[in-house]
């Protein structure tokens, strides 16, 4: 009868765990960039003064 490869197993479970994290890392980080690239257009498009509001000094 075969044995079991056990450093094999504990080695591909590491891996599948490691990846795992990786993609959660990057799904965090596309989360927050877009977030953030939310806010900024939302923020753009508050912050935006046509000239006609700008007030003219040459009193």
């Amino acid at each position: 009868m075969a044995r079991n490869n056990y450093q094999y197993e504990k080695r591909q479970k590491e891996l599948a765990k490691q990846k795992k994290q990786a993609e959660k890392r990057l799904k965090k980080l596309n989360k927050t960039a877009n977030a953030d690239e939310e806010d900024g257009e939302t923020n753009n498009e508050h912050n935006e003064i046509s000239e006609d509001e700008i007030p003219d000094d040459d009193n």
